[in-house]
């Protein structure tokens, strides 16, 4: 029986990691499958890759394959040491079986048909392996209304997809995404099983949607709480006044006090990118807006005012001399 070296079955050295196993078999796996590659030796090298895939994979299996491997030399027939058998952690079945055609007499002789032991059912097929694809990540711009009332949106994405045979194909799909209500821009929507596809038959990954928020012509926003700068007349700042403001979720009344100063800050509770459990707010900074005087009349009102109403916004920024 002839020792498999299953790190030259993969090209790989006998220190890659556990990445660099996965990358090696995605990529022999792909040059070698039987629906790929019509080559008469294809479908036997799969097997190989297959298996050798199999053992280095598993960090336990690895770590027993190696305390045989370590022992063996070219040239040499494989013959594994009498109490080999002792060295493996049984599953506890008690169960034997017939040698599995997917794997070599030295896979079976190592992991299979004994009592107590590893049996190939402990080492699924290719593409049943419970392995998982990448998760993919992707960004996604919504406005600040959809965050504000929740939304549901479509989007197309150019996808790898199985067709059940291991062969990976790109096509268009769309997926329905439900857009949470308050979710925040950075905060991420899981989409699950609509990550990178597994090459043959395994689960894939999840696909991550980071938000984005589209620029909004009056709004801007931190985390939960959305600002707007209002404009308001010399006489609403001073008389006060009730002003209808905008917000996402529609106009609210403000009132806005006597007397208020540009600069001043309003807060707008609960008008902002509110959760179920969390709430944002909306707040409201005031600047006053002068008309200007374009008619005699107009500029005698603002003449008079001067009179009447003395007032130096400027006073103490003398600077001496």
């Amino acid at each position: 029986m002839d020792y498999k070296d299953y790190y030259k079955t993969l090209h790989i050295a006998k220190e890659a990691s556990q990445e660099e196993i996965k990358r090696a078999y995605r990529k022999l796996a792909r040059k070698y499958h039987p629906d790929i590659n019509k080559d008469a030796s294809a479908e036997a090298r799969f097997k190989e890759i297959n298996e050798a895939h199999d053992v280095l994979k598993d960090k336990e299996k690895r770590k027993d394959y190696d305390s045989f491997g370590g022992n063996w030399q070219t040239g040499q027939e494989f013959r594994p040491p009498p109490d080999w058998r002792d060295s493996f952690k049984g599953d506890g079945n008690g169960s034997r079986r017939a040698s599995n055609p997917h794997y070599s007499e030295f896979f079976e002789s190592l992991f299979g048909g004994n009592p107590g032991h590893f049996t190939s059912e402990n080492f699924s097929s290719v593409g049943q392996d419970g392995g998982r694809g990448h998760d993919l990540n992707a960004k996604i711009s919504i406005s600040l209304e959809d965050s504000y009332h929740g939304a549901k949106r479509t989007i197309t994405l150019n996808r790898i997809v199985n067709d059940g045979t291991g062969i990976q194909t790109l096509k268009p799909q769309s997926l329905h995404i439900t857009i949470p209500k308050g979710i925040m821009e950075g905060q991420q929507i899981r989409l699950e099983g609509q990550g990178e596809a597994e090459f043959v038959m395994g689960p894939s990954g999840n696909l991550f949607l980071e938000i984005v928020f589209e620029p909004h012509p009056i709004f801007t926003v931190n985390k939960r709480d959305i600002f707007l700068t209002l404009a308001v007349t010399p006489w609403e700042a001073a008389l006060g006044a009730t002003i209808a403001v905008p917000t996402l979720g529609g106009n609210v009344d403000l009132k806005l006090p006597a007397n208020s100063q540009t600069g001043k800050k309003l807060r707008m509770k609960g008008r902002g990118l509110s959760s179920k459990n969390q709430v944002g707010n909306q707040f409201v900074t005031l600047t006053i807006h002068a008309p200007a005087a374009h008619t005699t009349e107009q500029r005698e009102l603002y003449e008079r005012m001067a009179e009447i109403m003395p007032y130096n916004p400027r006073s103490g920024w003398e600077v001496e001399k």
